[in-house]
């Protein structure tokens, strides 16, 4: 699990945000940002920068470039 801003988590993951790399991303019970790789490995963030609804439009913005959202 990694601890991060809203930002670093962006620019870290810009690379990989998309359909070709990632299966799904979803939030856990505790507010957790978990993404599904499509080799089978899953990451797990804590971005603490930010409030739910920046979080869910990640969400969204994620569904538009074809990644499951749960």
């Amino acid at each position: 699990m990694k601890t991060c801003s809203l930002n670093d988590f962006m620019a870290e993951m810009q690379p990989w945000l998309d359909k070709d790399h990632i299966r799904g991303a979803e939030i856990d019970e505790k507010g957790h940002f978990i993404l599904h790789f499509l080799d089978g490995m899953k990451n797990v963030y804590i971005i603490d920068d930010c409030n739910r609804e920046q979080i869910n439009q990640v969400l969204k913005d994620l569904k538009t470039k074809g990644i499951a959202t749960l």
